[in-house]
C-alpha cells in the first residue's frame, strides 16, 4: 500500500508559487505511514525506487507545466509521528521551509532504513523525553540542535 501511495503523489494537485510558500506547503506535502507488519514486508530498495520514480515523474510534470525556476522534491522521516513525509517546494535544497536545522542529503537508503526498522512508530519512550523551559516568548533555535536528514531531488529548472 505504501508504494502505491508514493506513486500517487506524482498525480496529486501541485502548486509551485514562490510568492506563496504556505499554499505550496499545504498543497504539496504528504504524510505516509505503514503499520509495523507492512514495514516488514517492504524492502529499502522498493521504497527508494518508488520515491525516485515519483521524483522523476514530478520533474517531467513540472516541465510540462511550463514552470521555470528552482523546485525541490524532498523526503524526511518524522520519527515522532512514525511517518515518512514528502513535499515539493519552489526553492533550492538549502532553502526548504523547515523551522529547524536540517541536512540536505542524497542518501535516501539510510532514511528509509530508519523508517522501516522503526518497530513502534510514533512512540517516544519516557526516558527519551527532556524537560523544556517556558517558550511562550520567541527564542532563537538551539545552536547545538542536531540537523535531521532530508533527501532532496531537484525537479525544477534554473
Amino acid at each position: 500500500m505504501l508504494l502505491t501511495y508514493i506513486a500517487e503523489i506524482a498525480d496529486e494537485p501541485l502548486i509551485l508559487d514562490p510568492a506563496d510558500p504556505d499554499v505550496e506547503c499545504e498543497t504539496n506535502t504528504w504524510w505516509l505511514g505503514a503499520e509495523p507488519d507492512g514495514r516488514r514486508s517492504l524492502s529499502v530498495a522498493e521504497v527508494v525506487g518508488a520515491f525516485e520514480r515519483t521524483a522523476e515523474r514530478l520533474r517531467l510534470r513540472i516541465r510540462e507545466m511550463g514552470f521555470r525556476g528552482e523546485a525541490t522534491f524532498y523526503v524526511w522521516h518524522d520519527v515522532q509521528a512514525g511517518q515518512l513525509r514528502c513535499s515539493t517546494a519552489s526553492v533550492a535544497a538549502g532553502e526548504l521551509p523547515f523551522g529547524g536545522a536540517y541536512a540536505p542529503s542524497d542518501d535516501l537508503e539510510s532514511l528509509i532504513q530508519g523508517f522501516l526498522s522503526d518497530q513502534e512508530p510514533g512512540v517516544v519512550l519516557w526516558e527519551a523525553l527532556e524537560a523544556v523551559e517556558d517558550h511562550s516568548q520567541p527564542t532563537a533555535p538551539e545552536p547545538d540542535a542536531v540537523p535531521f536528514p532530508v533527501w532532496v531531488r531537484s525537479v525544477g529548472t534554473v
